[in-house]
């Protein structure tokens, strides 16, 4: 299991993709995640935190701020400041 990071740019806001990035994230182990209020349910917000700052390091985005929305099967991340947004998709092949 695995996650394919797609980042591009916007033109109206909207995804462009006159120009993309593509890499693939390894799935980061859920079981890894502490029992944060000890009824055995592990902290989503954790998880999608390390799935996200694996995907921004893979296209060199550390350190840059934005808005992330869940998607659902995924995450979109858009940086301030910048015209382009990263979608984070998740994927079992």
């Amino acid at each position: 299991m695995h996650y394919i990071a797609e980042y591009t740019d916007t033109f109206g806001g909207e995804a462009n993709y006159s120009w993309v990035k593509r890499r693939t994230i390894e799935d980061a182990p859920w079981e890894h995640f502490k029992d944060w209020d000890g009824n055995g349910r592990r902290e989503p917000k954790a998880y999608q935190r390390t799935i996200m700052r694996r995907a921004k390091a893979a296209m060199g985005l550390s350190g840059v701020r934005g808005v992330t929305v869940s998607l659902g099967d995924g995450y979109e991340f858009r940086p301030y400041g910048m015209a382009t947004v990263l979608f984070v998709t998740y994927s079992e092949a």
